[in-house]
């Protein structure tokens, strides 16, 4: 498969964008941990549902699919919590800080191997 002219221009720069972006997710994901309202944990986890959204939607055609599908995945257990039975509690389920950990390990193992 022929790349486009500028892809590797345009892969280098999602990358070093991948680097701020997995660190505005961990913050995210940690302000809504420690959240003690509902606005302020939902609020923080739609935060790091948009990053993740971005991420989703060009990761894969750049080449990053796993980075994309994993970034896909985040976002819609986060879009479940917030639409569910859960969302006017302020709690933030384990299961999507976890998922937010996995994908900002992920996120590292991708810049890391590229830099």
């Amino acid at each position: 498969m022929t790349e486009l002219p500028g892809i590797e221009r345009i892969r280098t720069r999602f990358i070093e964008m991948l680097a701020e972006r997995q660190t505005q997710i961990a913050s995210y994901g940690l302000a809504a941990w420690d959240g003690e309202t509902v606005e302020e944990i939902n609020s923080n986890l739609a935060g790091a549902q948009a990053i993740l959204h971005q991420i989703a939607g060009s990761a894969g055609s750049l080449g990053f699919e796993e980075l994309g599908q994993t970034a896909r995945n985040c976002e819609l257990q986060i879009v479940d919590h917030l639409a569910g039975p859960d969302a006017d509690l302020a709690i933030c389920p384990i299961e999507l800080i976890s998922a937010l950990d996995s994908f900002v390990a992920l996120c590292r193992k991708e810049t890391d191997a590229l830099s």
